[in-house]
């Protein structure tokens, strides 16, 4: 039978994680239900309303293994929820007159809600972890090629010199942004759900409350101000987060990929007998770790509108708005998990070749710094002025496919105000530079910073 293709047995290993796996496989779904479920009776043990031995049996019974999931598969297609015939398993498994007290005063969203929760916890942690250590990889890099210039490109088209190590500098700078963003968003999202049928938690009158904070607390989640049955926001900003975090991934991979063409030949990925590999020629070494980032990237980001899409249920419970989250939430969990760790073996192991780098900074015969000489002009007889008279220089350079600098060197405007040293000088492009140097340090001190 076809799989879905973070389960594939074939595509699975390029689309998912096995930590990823892990949190969203049916076993570990149940256990989390269960989790809640037992720490439920528990809260309501210390309130007196559950007998404490009775929350110690339904404690010892809620664990995953054992239970019968075709039993639940089929009561979930009758019922078209997984939590009533869960609790009817849990409840039959606890001995004496334990069973009665499973589920008491909660709601099927309350229990599904709280372990989606948990289970977005558990990948959060994985996302910042992984994140962390992209990040770290891409410091070395920033470090190791802080000076080395390369072409900066601006419409696909040489623009001005930078350095390789201002290029991943930049990409730093953003992953610490996103990084920021999810731990900012843990307040938001970690949260428990438990209100009753329709939010009120009537059920449990004047204890209510009391349950929910006592909830929250066995399970080390932030208590929710008021229900969330039908407010989504929560998973919506987590989900658009995974799609902003992914989109810069696909970013970085697409300029990679970009960077290892053979016309470019400056950055590959880490190479691996047999990696990347053609079915029929036998010369191609193809970017296929950054390919895979770029799809995963486009297949999250459309997992977003969906999620937006999934916040407008009416009134106090969703009418399939939710059914959206049930697929969307461990979807895009994985595939995050997956551009992350692709992401971290294509920077741990990148190969860059400076050579070529400087090589490519000469395809223009110098046109590539003919900002620095008209600056350098300008001082002398004015900007506009020193502009006009660049632009020429680099129409004639192009015009007779000559070097800018035998233009330069023939034009009395240039030679009148410069030495022949001064203008070879402003012509290497390795001299102009800029900040960005700089910019790497601010953007690893920050790094370092964030380690302390």
């Amino acid at each position: 039978m076809p799989s879905h293709i973070v389960d594939s047995l074939i595509f699975r290993d390029f689309y998912s994680t096995a930590a990823m796996h892990a949190i969203f496989d049916d076993h570990h779904l149940a256990q989390c239900w269960l989790d809640v479920e037992a720490a439920l009776a528990r809260a309501q043990a210390e309130l007196d309303i559950v007998p404490p031995a009775a929350a110690a049996e339904i404690t010892r019974q809620a664990q995953a293994d054992g239970l019968d999931y075709d039993q639940l598969r089929a009561g979930t297609n009758l019922v078209g929820y997984p939590i009533l015939p869960l609790v009817r398993q849990l409840a039959a498994r606890c001995a004496g007159d334990a069973g009665r007290y499973v589920h008491w005063g909660a709601t099927t969203q309350d229990i599904m809600d709280t372990g989606n929760v948990l289970q977005l916890r558990a990948a959060l942690t994985i996302i910042d972890g992984e994140l962390a250590r992209l990040i770290s990889a891409l410091a070395k890099l920033a470090h190791s090629y802080r000076d080395t210039a390369m072409a900066g490109r601006t419409h696909g088209q040489h623009a001005l010199p930078i350095t390789f190590g201002f290029k991943v500098a930049v990409w730093i700078d953003e992953l610490q942004r996103h990084a920021e963003r999810f731990q900012q968003c843990r307040p938001r999202l970690l949260r428990c759900s438990f209100n009753g049928a329709a939010g009120t938690l009537a059920s449990l009158g004047e204890q209510g409350w009391a349950v929910h904070q006592a909830l929250a607390a066995e399970l080390d989640l932030i208590p929710a101000t008021i229900a969330w049955h039908s407010a989504r926001d929560s998973f919506g900003e987590f989900v658009s987060l995974c799609g902003l975090l992914t989109a810069t991934l696909g970013k970085m991979a697409r300029e990679i990929a970009r960077l290892q063409q053979n016309e470019f030949g400056e950055v590959e990925e880490p190479f691996v007998h047999g990696k990347g590999a053609s079915s029929t020629m036998p010369q191609k070494r193809n970017p296929i770790l950054c390919e895979a980032v770029i799809g995963i990237a486009q297949l999250t980001r459309q997992q977003v509108p969906s999620m937006l899409s999934a916040m407008q249920p009416e009134h106090e419970r969703a009418m399939g708005e939710w059914h959206v989250e049930w697929d969307l939430l461990p979807h895009v969990c994985q595939l995050t998990g997956a551009a992350l760790q692709h992401s971290i073996a294509i920077f741990a192991g990148l190969v860059v070749h400076p050579a070529r780098m400087r090589q490519n900074l000469e395809l223009t015969n110098g046109q590539i710094v003919a900002e620095a000489v008209m600056m350098h002009l300008g001082q002398s007889i004015g900007r506009q002025q020193a502009h006009d008279v660049v632009y020429e220089a680099c129409a004639l350079a192009l015009t007779e496919n000559r070097s800018l600098y035998t233009v330069l060197a023939a034009m009395p405007a240039i030679t009148n105000v410069m030495s022949d040293d001064t203008l070879r000088h402003i012509l290497d492009p390795a001299n102009y530079i800029g900040q960005a140097p700089r910019y790497v340090d601010n953007v690893l001190k920050k790094v370092d910073n964030g380690r302390d």
